[in-house]
């Protein structure tokens, strides 16, 4: 395993941990505004402009050879 191939491991896991953070920030936010606030909907933008970046950033790396088909 090569030094990209790590680095784009340690990349896709932060995403991911982040992912996750504003997704629970967000049920943290809709619980605790009662829905009324405008907290949970931009937690939840976020969710989605990370999905997208990473999604981005996996088909870049495919592309470019950082990240192989092999097991």
């Amino acid at each position: 395993m090569g030094y990209t191939e790590s680095l784009m491991k340690i990349v896709v896991i932060l995403f991911l941990v982040f992912i996750i953070g504003s997704l629970f920030s967000a049920l943290y936010f809709l619980v605790h505004d009662k829905g009324r606030g405008e907290r949970a909907v931009k937690a939840l933008t976020v969710r989605i402009t990370l999905s997208v970046i990473l999604f981005a950033l996996l088909m870049a790396g495919y592309y470019f050879g950082f990240i192989t088909g092999r097991l």
